[in-house]
Order: C-alpha cells, then structure tokens, then sequence
C-alpha cells in the first residue's frame, strides 16, 4: 500500500488527538496499562503487523529481532532507560549509567547466542546536565565498548523538560545454524544459569536503604564498602559473552536461552512459553552469593535469598537448556549451574523445595 492510499491523514489524525487527549482519563472501557503488564502490552500493540520481506527472520518476540539473508544473520534490540523509573540520578555515577545502558542490549544479543558488533546511543536530557556530565556518561559507554569489541555508530541527542532518557540500539552477528531462540526448549532438556541470582536487587536495596538513610538526615555519611559485590551488580552487570565463548568452545548449542532481566521464574516462565513446556528447578540448586544472603537477613527476618533470586531482576545472567547429552560437556564448565529440566507440555513450571514439595512460579509482573 503507498502512502497516497493510506486509510487516514496526519492532519484529520491530529484534529481528534487534539480534541480528545484531555478526554482520555475519562473514557469508558479503559485498560490500564499496569492491568497488562510489559510483555503483554507489546504482543497487543504489535499484533497484525504484517511481515513485508522475507530477510526479516524474527521480529517482535524474543531478545532480539533476526534479519537478513545469508549465512550470518544480523541480531537487532532496542533498551530504553528513563531517569526515576530504571535508574536513580542520588545514587547512579554517570559513569556506570553510560556503562550500564550498553551492556543490557549487549545481554540481549549473548541470550541469541551471538557476538555484538555496533551500537547507537540516543540521549534526551534537560539543562539540568551538563557538557562534562554527559561526557561522564560516554566515557562509561565508551568503556563497555572497548571492554567487548563494540563501536559506536550513530545515535541522537535531544532535550526534555525534565531528567534523561537513554536509548541504546545494538547489533550482532550469528550464523544462522548456531542462533538460539526462545522457543527450542525439549522435553527432558537441562535448565542451567550462569553466575549467581539476586544480587543485583539485593544491590539496589542497600542503594535504596542508604537513600531513605540520607533523605532524613543529610549530615549522614553512608558506608557502603563491604557491599562492594551487590553494587557493581546493580550499577554496573556485565552481559555473560564470556559464557557464549566457553559453549562454543565446546560445541555446545543451547536449545533455547534468555537473559534474566526480570528475575528466574519471569525467564524461567518466557521460556516455557515460548517452548510449549512445562519445567521443574530446584530450589536447592539456585546459585546465591553469600551477600545476597546478608543484605537480606539485614532487611528483615521474612527476606528469603531465594525470592531475591526469583524475582528480584538485573542480573543479567544467562538462562538456558541444552539436550542431556551436552551434560558430560557443561557439568564442569565454571559459572555455569544445573538447576532443573523440562517438563512435557501441558505441565506448569514449579520450584521444587528440599523438602520435595513443588511451587508453581508466578513472577511479579509477568502476564502471557
């Protein structure tokens, strides 16, 4: 369809946004958009697009989007980051922002399985910031891409009213026979992760203490050194490019993976979708470092490392399956955990308990 055929005009479409925006609050047969939540959101905007050409391999739906067409696919993702909603300028150094919204797309391109080769950055800020601000913020950008071979491309700037919003588009590459999806889980696979879960949050709760600490009583100084680990957790993830290197070093091709950037059960919960499985993970075999465990007996006697774990997010870790016959291959591979194994269809995905009893996941804020 060319645009003079177009079943509407900007200008006709302008006239009723203009006469109805103030009325919206108002009107009956309102959806909230908390009553969806994320993922559900973006699969109602975005259903009936059609597809238009046949190099666009994968669109809406996993990390990243797959295009192109030969051998070696191009890998796509878009993260958006919006001052007061995904960080806090009290407690955030520009330099670790910059660093940080870098590495959560580069997290997406490691959870297909592939190698991040360009980025562009778009930044929208008010005159609150400065120029030497913003060259604290690419100094952490220009940090993360020299740490995993990444350059920079293009981008945009633009002002706000009030605060920043950063947008950090990432490309890769992956042959098409070795990309990994979200939908490949099998029956019988191993559910492994990388690294350790809930740190992070755990991170951001000594953050947020701190805060509330100082917001009373601004002469305090906090002391935040033997939390050193749950920081740069939060403030500061790495994308696990590494643990994609040591798989294909020992030709091992996940059958599906995801990032965990909402916390297990969402990713655990994603992938048993996306495959049309059920799972089973033992809460005995998730990997918690001993600082989450401190912070959260710290907080209150009732925070269980293993909710911080579940759903606490931004761990950026890898989670993914592999056939059982990749056991003897993974087993000993370091920073990599076997925590369950998939379930037919059908079933649900539960937490299994050391005393052998099961806990359907349901993570916070997930909604197919």
């Amino acid at each position: 369809m060319g645009l003079e055929q177009s079943s509407f005009s900007f200008s006709s479409s302008y006239k009723v946004i203009v006469i109805n925006m103030s009325e919206l609050q108002y009107q009956e047969g309102r959806t909230e958009l908390d009553a969806l939540g994320e993922f559900a959101l973006i699969k109602r905007l975005t259903d009936g697009f059609e597809r238009h050409h046949a190099s666009t391999i994968k669109g809406v739906g996993d990390d990243c989007a797959v295009i192109g067409d030969g051998d070696v696919k191009t890998l796509v993702t878009t993260n958006t980051m919006a001052e007061g909603i995904d960080f806090d300028m009290m407690y955030t150094p520009l330099k670790h922002l910059g660093y940080k919204a870098v590495a959560v797309p580069l997290s997406n391109i490691a959870a297909m399985n592939g190698t991040p080769r360009q980025i562009t950055v778009s930044v929208v800020v008010s005159n609150r910031y400065s120029v030497e601000a913003l060259e604290e913020l690419y100094a952490g950008i220009r940090l993360c891409c020299d740490r995993y071979d990444v350059d920079l491309v293009g981008g945009d700037t633009g002002s706000s009213r009030s605060g920043m919003v950063i947008t950090v588009t990432a490309l890769g590459t992956a042959p098409k026979d070795k990309i990994v999806f979200r939908s490949g889980a099998e029956l019988h696979d191993l559910v492994c992760v990388s690294g350790d879960l809930g740190s992070a949050y755990s991170g951001l709760l000594i953050l947020e203490r701190e805060k509330v600490t100082y917001q009373a009583n601004p002469d305090f100084q906090p002391d935040l050194e033997s939390y050193d680990y749950v920081l740069e957790r939060f403030l500061k993830p790495e994308p696990r490019l590494d643990i994609v290197k040591m798989l294909a070093d020992r030709g091992v091709v996940p059958t599906s993976m995801i990032d965990v950037s909402d916390g297990l059960a969402s990713e655990v919960l994603h992938l048993c979708h996306a495959s049309n499985c059920g799972c089973e993970v033992y809460e005995e075999r998730l990997p918690i470092d001993y600082q989450t465990t401190r912070v959260c007996s710290e907080m209150s006697q009732n925070m269980l490392p293993v909710s911080n774990a579940l759903n606490g997010g931004g761990d950026y870790e890898l989670l993914f399956t592999v056939n059982q016959k990749d056991y003897d291959k993974i087993k000993e591979m370091e920073g990599v955990h076997i925590i369950g194994h998939i379930t037919e269809a059908g079933m649900p995905a539960v937490m299994v308990t050391p005393q052998n009893s099961t806990i359907t996941l349901v993570a916070q804020g997930f909604r197919q």
